[in-house]
């Protein structure tokens, strides 16, 4: 999927778009790539002299993935995919500027406009992070 397709599938742009490439994907499940850049903006005060991608942009970049995923289920101009709960959340290794990740994300149930997912981050095939994650589409003011 390109860039163009991501930027189709999910409303985030730049600075705030964390995908740069789907690798994989099925109907309940996809797998998609981050390198994070010595450029991106997080860098500059998380830290100066230890540089560390923020859990929360791991978290962002994952649920992004899973956003993707949930396009197939959304009509365009219909809503936008939003979190709605996290828990379980585990760090495991500390990502860094030229590391690249796979967020893999399992859509394991729906219930209406609810989706449950397990998201997993991997550096090297090992795993950096993992968590749960709810979501629904927020309907789009007119």
């Amino acid at each position: 999927m390109t860039k163009f397709a991501i930027e189709d599938a999910i409303p985030h742009r730049g600075p705030m778009l964390l995908v740069d490439e789907v690798v994989e994907q099925t109907e309940d499940h996809i797998v998609c790539r981050k390198t994070f850049t010595p450029e991106e903006y997080f860098f500059q005060g998380h830290y100066p002299d230890y540089p560390l991608v923020p859990g929360v942009i791991l978290c962002e970049a994952t649920m992004q993935a899973g956003a993707i995923l949930l396009s197939q289920f959304v009509q365009e101009g219909e809503g936008v995919p939003v979190a709605t709960r996290l828990n379980d959340v585990k760090f495991k290794k500390m990502i860094r500027p030229g590391d690249t990740i796979e967020m893999n994300v399992k859509l394991n149930e729906r219930m209406a406009d609810a989706f449950f997912m397990t998201g997993k981050v991997t550096l090297d095939g090992k795993l950096a992070m993992r968590f749960d994650f709810a979501c629904t589409v927020a309907k789009m003011d007119a």
